[in-house]
């Protein structure tokens, strides 16, 4: 017989009485590889009991006798196997000539754990290496013999399949007639219980194998039996070639769904508010910003913090009414960490117009516009944008579970995390912001306490559930979706909190209170334009955007304890100032250390640039913030400052807030009258640049100066 003939007498024979993730999955590597397989048990209710963890499975070969006693093609060659977790590593050829080589009729996957009966252990045969166990996950062979194999099963469907094949294999007398033997150097199957230390991916061009490193050995089918579910999920990440380092993933722009400007599916956005957050504002901005038509969301917001109310309930006041519906569950209703979050997928379970849950966390800095259409598009169960935190390697999903079903590093983990693999990967655990179809909430996620657990946090109980249903969770890193703010150390008893950020969450309160402008300075050839010097000396440049300016001046006048201008001033060394100013210091409201940052960060980097040679510390006695008003103290006398270089940032709009004002350096009789909100002016502090403070004649001026290297 040749070979294509051969070929064509192969059929895979599966049963699936329901179409999961892992059957879709099993389907498509079939189809890779163009199996025929015939599916039996379609729209059947399973009873063959929970072989995860208890014996069953009968009710296959119970529907595998049926089907064989229809099959009139003796020479016929099946190959029998699982598939809500199987896949193909390889093709029919590979399997055939394997098949063959192993010169007998059947041929079973080989384990190298005995189950259900641990006591039948002295009866398997000795093999000369490898594996000495009968595994029923897989088999193949000729019809004959494969039915006179099942002709005696008269078990119920939740008896052990496994246990049924075992004895015919253990018993001499029916091993020889039949002529079974079992792939104990898993050549043809691997399963994974008992050999996840066995096996390793094996790159090859353009596609990726299963390699047993103790056999030395490529098998074609790699079934997760038994509890290791996840890791078949891990290798299903790349076998047969649905990732490789030759073409990236070649299945990410397959099965979309498309979206038409006249069809949004209706989205309800759950968020969750759930400890003091930095930069809440700013989160309710991007939500704005979020390029999807707001007449197809809802909003279902639950606020556990009294802190946050005042901006969660001025962008409702503000735009709540551009949504479609809004529901707000606030401090009062005191929930656990579990109940709110049952109850916003309960808002999408029970609106019949709800077609997907997106779950987001305040603390989640969502920088793409169009994440919530990206997840859309990839049509998948359960989906999350990757997000990172700044310079570390935490993200908001798992690669791998440890055994009690905590985080573990899977192998892959840092390339997906770093970018070096792109790709939508199949994980066991998200958090933080993910996106789930409705329809999984009204069948397989239909029960209401997905979040609750009595021994785990509410995330880790609801990805357990879903992971339970055997539904897939994936995570895209296909293209950048943003990062995830540190909650730590932030405080709550300023006014404006997020100003002492730039320790702990830098790139955000950068993004905030850095003029857009600053990294241009920075740039070569940019110095030039970006910063201009108005007098000898003197460069002038954009530090602070307009938020930066008016927090700075609402915490100074909120903290409200301006000095009475005088010489005398006990907060200063020595007690005597000799040019005064109505001012509050740094280090009355506990910013000297943020402060020094700032000037380490932003300020040091453009006084080295503007003055080569000159390294600076950006140490400071002096750093405050000073307030100018005509029936206060509307000028300052001529003076030096106690600095090599002083910075005088503007806090205020000259002519909007204030008239006059401005700083004359009298050397070179040169004034600044016009200084802009937000921008620095940088010059020496002693023997060239004496200089005042020009008159106020109108309005309030604040301005923030520090000191530098004294």
């Amino acid at each position: 017989m040749n070979n294509n003939d051969t070929l064509n007498k192969l059929l895979v024979v599966t049963v699936a009485t329901k179409e999961t993730d892992g059957f879709t999955r099993f389907m498509k590597s079939a189809k890779h590889f163009n199996y025929s397989v015939k599916v039996l048990g379609r729209g059947e209710k399973w009873q063959g009991g929970d072989y995860m963890s208890a014996p069953g499975g009968g009710q296959k070969v119970r529907l595998l006798k049926a089907a064989l006693d229809k099959m009139k093609d003796e020479d016929r060659i099946i190959l029998f196997i699982d598939s809500y977790d199987v896949v193909f590593a390889s093709g029919p050829k590979e399997l055939l000539k394997k098949f063959q080589q192993a010169g007998h009729k059947v041929v079973f996957s080989s384990e190298s754990l005995i189950w259900p009966d641990r006591h039948l252990q002295d009866k398997h045969p000795h093999v000369k290496e490898g594996n000495r166990f009968l595994g029923s996950g897989g088999f193949i062979g000729y019809v004959p013999n494969i039915r006179e194999m099942v002709s005696d099963w008269t078990g119920e469907d939740d008896e052990s399949d496994q246990l049924f094949f075992t004895k015919i294999y253990i018993d001499p007398a029916k091993r020889k007639s039949i002529n079974i033997t079992i792939d104990s150097k898993c050549r043809l199957f691997q399963n994974l219980n008992g050999a996840l230390d066995e096996v390793v991916l094996k790159f090859e061009d353009g596609r990726v194998r299963a390699r047993n490193v103790l056999y030395d050995t490529l098998s074609v089918v790699i079934h997760g039996n038994g509890p290791t579910k996840l890791q078949i999920n891990y290798l299903g990440n790349y076998i047969p070639n649905t990732w490789t380092f030759e073409t990236g993933c070649t299945v990410c722009h397959e099965d979309l769904r498309s979206l038409t400007e006249s069809e949004y599916p209706l989205v309800v956005i759950g968020i969750f508010i759930q400890q003091p957050t930095p930069f809440v504002t700013v989160f309710f901005e991007r939500l704005l910003k979020l390029q999807y038509p707001k007449n197809r969301l809802k909003l279902f917001i639950y606020n556990k913090e009294a802190h946050h109310e005042r901006q969660v309930s001025s962008f409702l006041q503000d735009h709540g009414n551009l949504y479609q519906d809004v529901k707000f569950i606030g401090p009062e209703e005191e929930m656990d960490g579990a109940a709110p979050r049952n109850l916003g997928f309960d808002m999408c379970r029970k609106d019949e117009d709800c077609d997907y849950f997106f779950s987001l966390d305040i603390e989640v800095v969502l920088k793409n516009e169009n994440t919530l259409k990206i997840l859309i598009e990839q049509n998948l169960p359960v989906i999350a944008p990757m997000i990172t935190r700044a310079g570390r390697l935490w993200s908001n999903f798992w690669g791998a579970l440890s055994a009690d079903g905590y985080y573990a590093r899977s192998e892959d983990y840092v390339d997906i995390v770093q970018g070096r693999r792109e790709g939508v990967w199949n994980i066991p655990y998200v958090s933080s912001v993910y996106l789930v179809k409705a329809s999984l909430l009204r069948s397989e996620l239909s029960d209401f306490e997905l979040f609750n657990s009595n021994n785990l946090d509410p995330d880790m109980a609801f990805c357990h559930n879903v992971r339970s249903k055997g539904i897939f969770m994936y995570v895209t890193n296909m293209q950048s979706f943003g990062r995830i703010l540190s909650t730590e150390n932030y405080q709550t008893n300023h006014l404006h909190n997020d100003l002492w950020q730039i320790f702990e969450n830098p790139v955000d309160w950068e993004e905030r209170y850095i003029h857009e402008n600053y990294t241009r300075i920075m740039k070569d050839n940019c110095a030039v334009s970006s910063v201009h010097q108005p007098c000898p000396d003197v460069y002038w440049f954009p530090i602070f955007t307009d938020v930066a300016c008016n927090h700075l001046v609402e915490e100074m006048e909120n903290f409200g304890q301006w000095s009475g201008g005088g010489n005398k001033d006990t907060r200063i060394q020595g007690g005597y100032e000799n040019v005064p100013t109505i001012d509050i210091h740094m280090n009355q409201v506990n910013y000297e250390k943020e402060w020094q940052k700032f000037l380490l960060e932003y300020i040091a980097p453009v006084t080295e640039k503007m003055f080569p040679g000159y390294y600076t510390r950006a140490q400071f006695d002096l750093a405050f913030v000073v307030r100018y008003k005509p029936d206060e103290q509307p000028a300052l006398r001529p003076h030096h400052d106690a600095s090599t270089f002083t910075i005088n940032i503007a806090l205020n709009q000259v002519g909007l807030d204030f008239q006059g004002g401005g700083c004359r350096f009298l050397r070179y009789d040169c004034s600044i009258t016009s200084p802009r909100k937000g921008w620095a002016l940088m010059h020496p502090g002693r023997l060239t640049h004496y200089h005042e403070g020009l008159r106020v004649t109108e309005g309030v001026r604040y301005i923030a100066v520090s000191f530098v290297d004294p």
